[in-house]
């Protein structure tokens, strides 16, 4: 039974009078919002009387959203209305807000917004936000703009930012606050990497310890946590897209489990025992390599949010080359069992520090918070955020959702697609250098052990000349052509860069390949070395920075795609390096490889640049429609629940007035009896 067509929301107009400490307010600003709120009332009445053709009212908002917990209780919004009009009132104004949500949906399943070739330009007044309006969503559960603040005027009881300049988002922490929570960040994703290579100098050791001799299972001992980077990133980094569960939790609990792992690594008896602890680390260890970006786009606005990321990126790139300088001084020293205790110590220093100062930072976990102190505070157990009354979507299917939509950005969307593939080789090349130099520095040019971790710090020069540079060119190049577009930026304006990838990449790979086939001077293939490091730096901001801004309400999953393809490449490359460079040999081996890069890292960034922005936008709009007839399904289960409760209210309320009004006829038919 439809409520409109039954009972409908218009048989309820409460009259709301606002208390009287409230309606005597001398405090202007706040009179002025109150205002505000009442005029937000009255048009979207209007709106949903033109739209749906209904005009229920809902009772303006008596409160300011202001500082702590004042205008938050019962008393304070709804002054003395009984329970049963307070219950209608909420159950009218919850099916505004729900109303509202779906309308706006229903705009982005107009197939009219859908057309790839349609222009934002072209579009009628009001109907260019509506046009791409999952792209500039934020990356949450509910199609709701600025985190439910655009209905705080609607709902008294909605908890969301006290504000634009509000102190707890994220976005107004101080700046010293966020670039030491972005250097927290950075630290742990800095773990993993340098877990995953940490073995490599010390793998005759424990080769000959463990009693393995087949070459490949040598690779698998090093490249087996990366495999669970592939893997991890479908079931542990959703969970930091929920309000119940946030960043912070999914971080730290990443960083002790990492930590266990890998001192449990420094125990293993077999080769078996070592795969399958370095695989659990690996499940535990990489959702700093995908929720960090996350978090970073939670703190900077995307203009901003350059120099983070370059931040950010030292650690998935440097981490393997810091960890085989460190471990082949340990080996040396100790034993291959302490490459594991020290590096776990330093895990279990960096977790313990940032249990401690690491601070939430997704903001529908902190609005979430926000409103239990304020139910505590008021005693208004029905204080929500907007995520606690409009996301319809069961605990399973957002689960579900969160597992496929990586996979399906992968197979569905050309520039995941593309630019993941070009990052995944970029990275299997990175790992395929890695596991060579033991056998390059020590066994072709007979360097000691010690000396031959030293070669990794090229490739480590390399990164960290390209972050300083690409930083800086990045966001040059972005806001150059931004503002040759008028001030208008697009995703595209992130990838100029890219190109320097399809140049370097290639012709580090030749220099160090030919040049340690030949056994020139160590310092040749160590320039190239540090040029394929420069240059990869280029590819992997430019593409983790495409992907952030490429679909704001995707982010993660896009970034999440990325991260699954370029494990599975980072995995499985060092497994046939072996057999590759038997038979082709250093030279010919990495000139093969210089060709796929070439193959890949000139034509393709060219095309995103010229067509990217049609191929981005007609993928979008394909996942958009998909989302968006999620939403409306959600939406309308919500809204059938909130009418059974609007009509259980409604039907106690009339069975009170009844009740009452039968006391007051029998009070008025009994006899006075006088004395």
């Amino acid at each position: 039974m439809s409520l409109r067509s039954s009972l409908s929301f218009d048989s309820f107009e409460p009259t709301f009078e606002p208390p009287q400490h409230l309606s005597e307010e001398k405090n202007p600003s706040r009179r002025r919002r109150r205002q505000e709120s009442n005029s937000a009332f009255e048009l979207l009445d209007s709106l949903r009387h033109s739209l749906s053709g209904s005009s229920f009212r809902t009772a303006p908002l008596n409160k300011s959203h202001t500082q702590g917990s004042e205008g938050f209780s019962v008393k304070e919004i709804y002054g003395d209305l009984n329970d049963e009009d307070i219950n209608l009132r909420r159950s009218a104004t919850r099916n505004t807000i729900l109303d509202s949500l779906q309308e706006r949906v229903e705009r982005t399943l107009t197939p009219r917004h859908l057309d790839p070739e349609y222009k934002g330009e072209e579009l009628e007044e009001g109907d260019e936000e509506s046009s791409r309006l999952y792209e500039k969503l934020p990356d949450t559960s509910v199609p709701s703009k600025d985190f439910g603040g655009e209905f705080t005027g609607i709902d008294p009881e909605l908890v969301s930012w006290d504000g634009p300049d509000d102190p707890e988002n994220p976005r107004n922490w101080s700046r010293a606050n966020k670039l030491f929570q972005t250097a927290l960040v950075s630290t742990y994703s800095l773990i993993s990497p340098m877990s995953s290579s940490m073995l490599s100098p010390a793998m005759n050791e424990i080769s000959e310890s463990l009693g393995i001799k087949k070459p490949v299972i040598k690779s698998l001992c090093v490249s087996i946590m990366i495999l669970a980077w592939a893997i991890g990133p479908l079931i542990i980094a959703p969970m930091s897209e929920s309000d119940r569960v946030g960043r912070k939790p999914v971080l730290n609990f990443s960083i002790w489990i990492v930590a266990a792992f890998n001192l449990a690594c420094g125990f293993a008896k077999t080769p078996t025992q070592l795969c399958v602890m370095r695989f659990l680390g690996g499940l535990g260890g990489c959702a700093p390599l995908n929720v960090g970006a996350g978090t970073l786009a939670d703190l900077w606005p995307d203009s901003q949010r350059q120099a983070a990321m370059a931040a950010y990126s030292l650690g998935p790139t440097l981490g393997p080359v810091i960890a085989p300088v460190i471990s082949s001084f340990i080996v040396t020293g100790l034993s291959w069992h302490w490459c594991f205790f020290i590096l776990a110590i330093f895990n279990f220093a960096v977790a313990a520090f940032g249990t401690f100062l690491f601070k939430e930072t997704y903001a529908p976990k902190i609005l979430r918070n926000k409103a239990i102190k304020l139910r505590s505070q008021t005693g208004n157990i029905h204080l929500h955020t907007i995520y606690e009354i409009a996301d319809g979507e069961s605990t399973g299917s957002r689960l579900l959702t969160t597992i496929s939509r990586p996979i399906s950005l992968i197979v569905g969307h050309p520039m995941v697609f593309g630019l993941g593939l070009y990052m995944a080789f970029v990275y299997g090349f990175m790992y395929l250098m890695i596991v060579t130099f033991p056998t390059v520095f020590k066994g072709d040019y007979g360097m000691s052990t010690n000396i031959a971790g030293l070669m990794y710090l090229p490739l480590g020069i390399g990164y960290i000349l390209g972050t300083l540079f690409f930083r800086y060119a990045i966001d040059l190049a972005y806001r150059r052509l931004t503002k040759r577009n008028g001030g208008v930026a697009k995703p595209e304006y992130r990838l100029p860069c890219l190109v320097c990838g399809g140049i370097g990449i290639p012709a580090g790979l030749i220099i160090y390949g030919w040049s340690a086939e030949n056994k020139i001077h160590w310092i040749v293939p160590s320039i190239g070395m540090c040029i394929f490091g420069f240059t990869l730096v280029a590819v992997f901001q430019s593409i983790q920075n495409y992907l952030i801004d490429m679909n704001n309400r995707f982010a993660a999953s896009s970034v999440a795609a990325a991260a699954v393809f370029r494990s599975c490449f980072g995995f499985s490359f060092p497994l046939f390096a072996p057999a590759m460079y038997d038979k082709l040999h250093y030279g010919w081996g990495n000139t093969m490889c210089a060709l796929i890069a070439i193959a890949l890292g000139i034509p393709f960034p060219l095309f995103c640049l010229f067509y990217g922005e049609r191929l981005r936008l007609w993928a979008n709009s394909r996942f958009d429609r998909k989302q968006a007839i999620k939403d409306s399904k959600n939406l309308e289960k919500l809204k059938k629940r909130n009418e059974k409760e609007y009509i259980r209210s409604l039907e106690k309320k009339e069975k009170k007035e009844s009740s009452d009004q039968s006391e007051r006829i029998e009070m008025k038919d009994t006899p006075e009896v006088k004395v």
